[in-house]
């Protein structure tokens, strides 16, 4: 998502008052919670194991490994939001998000034929749903916690 003059909004985040830090947190926690139950309803479930790997943590995480992720604008460590699927068990989410073009394996089927896979989106067709209304709902929490710092909160 990108942000207009994102460094000045940086530097007034970081002036902000603990309360009004919370009211963007709780407005960042709903939208990723809401993306990653619209990822969570539209993924292909064989197994359940892609669904139930697909998840948001707080901050500035690392990208996880094996993972299709989306990082968001930083705010700074508790002002960010990080949503993935995939993990250590789960190392194919790109490959179902993207598909596989035919191929010949190497490795352990070296020689065998791969026919592909066809994409089957389910990552960024939700985000950007619910793009829109997280945008939305983290500027109304701004709003909210502007009008608290103005208030001496």
């Amino acid at each position: 998502m990108k942000i207009k003059n994102l460094k000045r909004l940086q530097r007034k985040l970081r002036r902000m008052s603990p309360v009004a830090k919370e009211e963007i947190r709780k407005a960042l926690a709903e939208s990723a919670a809401e993306i990653v139950a619209l990822q969570k309803q539209i993924v292909p479930a064989a197994s359940g194991d892609l669904r139930d790997s697909i998840e948001w943590r707080y901050g500035d995480a690392k990208k996880i490994r094996y993972s299709q992720s989306f990082k968001g604008a930083s705010g700074g460590h508790e002002l960010s939001v990080r949503i993935s699927a995939g993990n250590e068990k789960v190392r194919y989410a790109h490959l179902v998000e993207f598909g596989a073009a035919p191929h010949i394996a190497g490795g352990k089927f070296e020689g065998a034929q791969h026919p592909g896979a066809p994409a089957q989106p389910f990552f960024y067709p939700a985000f950007r749903l619910g793009k829109k209304r997280a945008k939305a709902r983290i500027g109304r929490a701004v709003g909210k916690a502007a009008r608290k710092v103005a208030a001496g909160g």
